[in-house]
């Protein structure tokens, strides 16, 4: 049976005219490898690997170029709605100077393509477009078509120059020759030149242009098939059966309960891990229903109405970012110190579409169609789950729901895999709305505390920053299946938790990784200073306790929830000195690129400075404010600035987004119109996060398990008006851009609800209940 790709994937390899395996046994193609060491430490993996095992500085086939110049390019960073694969391909048109029509790429799939660990993070565009890996490959390419060319036209290669799929003399462009037959029959046993030189910006011909998405036809005419579309000869469809609570284990299955019932096939049962299959869909989800399973009670869960308080009394482990050690004595003689504590819920990624995986294991050898973002670590936790060895599994990167963290893909992967195993036969899973939605694993609930002392001068000269939140699970990474929950259904236990109290001393240097540290501190450790800001007195202590759901990365983890409370506070500090916000924030910050994007966008929102809130606001109809907010993203990914302008209507305390702002750093910019869609969709995002969206349950399970009892920003809804600015940084490194926005929306609007109404809210969502009680509160002051 051969593996279902893409239709791009096809072309691609039809047209470059050979397999993957030719590839690799060397007929006619020029092989490029390209160094994933600087990437292994972030990845967890003891090393990092190209195709088949092979060390890194090792040949791999990275790309290949045809005898016709097509050039096929092979990444482990994949397309989930982001606009990558694209900018993916103009990377390459660009490096290795080809039109873009000549570019074909294939993405993620652990027969054909390297090991880049996790697709995540917005970390793609810092791992493939700076020094190293696809864009060095690109450059390494390059040179070496010109050193062929050389040689070939008897022409020194400083005098040669490569475009257009070809290699022409500068002073003379007829003298030239084309890649295909520089390459043709050819194999060029190359390691990765580190001097091999990438284009620069001011350069770009490709890069840095507006490319239309070249998936996004397919996508719009239903012709685009994602991972729900696959379908494999013998096929036959599962069902999982998720227990009815909270740590509730398998007592008995009683398989003759489903037995007559029309096309079903097998019940499957391990460790608590029950699923059934069937001929046809219908079937198996009848089946799941019917099926009489006994289940023993479950663990419980706290009270959702008293999560917070739960978080701070739990055994945590500790960790401290910054210490200087003066905090406590520099709060207690300041004139003025503020104190403020912010709560975020249990958010899920709330897919619109189900999650699906299809496997197939037969034999000893399993193939998985899969819209997880980690191939090569699904290979291994595959492996795991169906006890086989790594490189008997391949895992097919097959676009699915989309995600931006971890929704159901990977657990449904595990679901098909383990019921193909025991039917021996080709298996399609795809989950029901409760069964996604009741077992995902779920964005982090947070709980901050933040203090701040205040000088006479209106200066901040110390922060005091306490949290906690609670997590388990995330994504399995290379060795743990039990972080989602078919892998511990199975008996694979998630990630180990061990309290640690009081934290360690900080060592090193300031690892911002989850903005834990607002960016107005210096963020000393030690001898440096790594912070955005001024701030010196400064104490940063995060407690982590052991959540009762499984949770994981949903889009900008962590960075939303600190940039929440960090934002928020800053701009209860300003109004409380009387200090417009925009101006109190460059006051306090330190880093040019950050103070650069504030800037930007207070211009762009024609931004009026004065302190909040607004000195004039209505006691009824509608209440108009602005709010603004800031942050660098983790430190070093991405700079930026947003303004908020809303509208609240008293009576009601509804808040209608009207106007969302954004100003972007990311250095130079790959594609312009896929930045600007990120931007705007990650706002959007972050304002259902901010206004709607929270998870519920009772005493024994989740009960936000449909789009009723789950609010999410629904279709149709009144848009607010989206501006960026895009600030294209050509002399700094490409950093992330897809997680930016959604990390300030929450503060900007809370910023903005406070401006209009002199109303805080330290609690998401900011339903219309919560802004009426704060507006009673405001009013009562």
């Amino acid at each position: 049976m051969s593996a279902r790709l893409t239709r791009d994937a096809r072309t691609a390899l039809r047209q470059a005219g050979f397999s993957r395996r030719r590839f690799l046994q060397g007929s006619g193609a020029l092989i490029v490898t390209f160094s994933l060491g600087s990437l292994a430490g972030k990845l967890g993996t003891a090393a990092a690997q190209g195709i088949n095992g092979a060390p890194a500085k090792m040949l791999d086939a990275w790309i290949a170029i045809g005898t016709d110049g097509i050039v096929t390019a092979y990444t482990g960073k994949c397309e989930f709605g982001q606009g990558l694969y694209t900018a993916q391909m103009q990377l390459i048109a660009e490096e290795v100077g080809v039109p873009l029509a000549r570019v074909r790429l294939i993405q993620c799939d652990t027969s054909m393509t390297p090991d880049q660990g996790t697709t995540s993070g917005a970390q793609s565009h810092p791992a493939n477009f700076n020094r190293a890996n696809l864009a060095l490959a690109g450059a390494t390419a390059r040179e070496a078509l010109v050193r062929l060319a050389s040689q070939h036209l008897g022409v020194a290669a400083d005098q040669l120059v490569a475009a257009d799929g070809a290699v022409a003399v500068r002073s003379d462009a007829s003298k030239r020759v084309a890649y295909g037959a520089l390459v043709g029959g050819r194999k060029f046993d190359l390691p990765l030149s580190t001097t091999a030189r990438r284009k620069h910006p001011r350069e770009w011909t490709v890069l840095g242009t507006a490319v239309p998405m070249v998936d996004l036809p397919a996508l719009v005419t239903g012709e685009y098939e994602f991972v729900h579309n696959v379908r494999v000869p013998g096929m036959v469809h599962g069902q999982v059966v998720r227990p009815p609570a909270a740590g509730a284990r398998v007592v008995s299955v009683n398989d003759a309960s489903v037995r007559t019932m029309p096309g079903v096939v097998k019940v499957v049962v391990k460790e608590d891990f029950v699923g059934v299959v069937a001929e046809k869909p219908w079937q198996a989800l009848q089946a799941a229903n019917a099926l009489a399973v006994t289940w023993s009670e479950g663990s419980g869960l706290p009270d959702h109405q008293t999560l917070f308080d739960y978080l701070r009394t739990q055994p945590s482990r500790d960790f401290m970012l910054v210490d200087s050690t003066d905090v406590d004595g520099t709060l207690k003689a300041a004139p003025t110190v503020l104190n403020a504590t912010y709560r975020f819920p249990y958010h899920m990624h709330g897919s619109v579409g189900t999650s699906c995986a299809v496997a197939d294991v037969q034999a000893g050898a399993a193939t998985i169609w899969s819209a997880t973002q980690a191939v090569w670590p699904m290979r291994n936790t595959a492996a795991a789950v169906l006890g086989l060895k790594p490189e008997s599994v391949r895992v097919v990167y097959t676009r699915g729901s989309g995600c931006y963290g971890i929704n159901g893909a990977d657990t449904v992967s595990y679901d098909a895999a383990l019921l193909s195993q025991a039917v021996g036969k080709p298996v399609r899973v795809q989950l029901t709305r409760k069964d996604e939605m009741a077992w995902e694993n779920y964005g982090l609930p947070f709980l901050i505390n933040q203090r701040a002392g205040v000088d006479a001068a209106g200066t901040i000269v110390a922060w005091d920053y306490e949290g906690w939140t609670a997590s388990r699970g995330g994504r399995p990474g290379y060795q743990t299946p039990g972080n989602v929950v078919t892998g511990s259904l199975a008996g694979f236990r998630p990630a180990a938790f061990t309290p640690r109290t009081p934290a360690p001393a900080p060592t090193g240097a300031l690892d911002n990784g989850e903005n834990t540290a607002p960016s107005y501190v210096a963020g000393r450790v030690g001898t440096e200073a790594r912070g955005a800001g001024v701030v010196k007195s400064e104490r940063v202590l995060m407690h982590r306790i052991q959540s009762p759901f499984f949770t994981g990365p949903l889009r900008s983890p962590e960075r939303l929830q600190n940039t929440f409370a960090h934002e928020c506070f800053m701009d209860e500090i300003a109004a409380r000195v009387a200090a417009d916000p925009v101006a109190f924030r460059l006051k306090h910050l330190n880093h040019p690129r950050i103070s650069a994007a504030l800037r930007e966008v207070a211009k762009a929102a024609n931004w009026q400075a004065r302190p909040s809130p607004r000195p004039s606001r209505p006691a009824s109809g509608v209440a108009g404010g602005r709010g603004v907010a800031c942050v660098a993203y983790e430190g070093d990914n991405g700079y930026l600035a947003m303004v908020v302008e809303v509208d609240v209507v008293v009576a009601t305390g509804e808040v209608r987004v009207k106007r969302i702002v954004t100003a972007q750093d990311s250095g130079p910019i790959s594609n312009p119109d896929g930045m600007r869609n990120q931007i705007e969709g990650g706002a959007l995002h972050g304002m259902s996060r901010a206004l709607l969206e929270e998870v519920t349950w009772d005493a024994q399970k989740v009960t936000s398990i449909d789009w009723r009892t789950y609010r999410t920003f629904p279709v149709g809804a009144p848009v607010p008006v989206l501006e960026t600015v895009l600030i294209n940084n050509v002399d700094e490194d490409a950093c992330g851009a897809g997680e930016g926005s959604i990390t300030l929306v929450t503060a900007a609007i809370g910023n903005a609800i406070f401006d209009a109404t002199g109303a805080r809210l330290r609690q998401v969502p900011f339903t219309p209940e919560r802004v009426k009680a704060a507006l009673g509160a405001a009013a009562s002051v």
